[in-house]
């Protein structure tokens, strides 16, 4: 455990981390996006295709199996990293597409003569 931490401090200890223990929504995101296992320590999460791909499982705040999720986090770690969010390209992408059409409106440009 430790004092509260800075958003950049927890983010250079996520990306460093072997596992992430959190009850954290964002939390359990940012460590799948850093490719770090994460143990919820909830019944349930927001994310469930992180919990369906391997990269967070969940351990009730309450159970004694804390600390062997956390264990088997570490020893099990996934090796296929789906992307169901995107490849992070989004915006290449799009800038793509707006250079492809005249006006870069998917329709074109439309005039007032385009309206008679």
């Amino acid at each position: 455990m430790t004092d509260p931490l800075s958003y950049l401090d927890i983010t250079r200890f996520e990306t460093a981390a072997a596992a992430v223990a959190t009850d954290s929504g964002g939390m359990q995101k940012e460590a799948y996006f850093y490719r770090v296992p994460c143990v919820t320590l909830r019944d349930e999460t927001e994310w469930v295709e992180t919990v369906t791909s391997g990269w967070n499982r969940l351990a009730s705040p309450s159970a004694a199996g804390i600390s062997e999720a956390i264990l088997s986090a570490v020893a099990s770690r996934p090796s296929v990293y789906p992307q169901p969010y995107g490849c992070g390209r989004a915006g290449e992408v799009i800038v793509n597409l707006l250079h492809r059409t005249p006006s870069g409106l998917p329709c074109g440009r439309v005039t007032s003569n385009d309206s008679q």
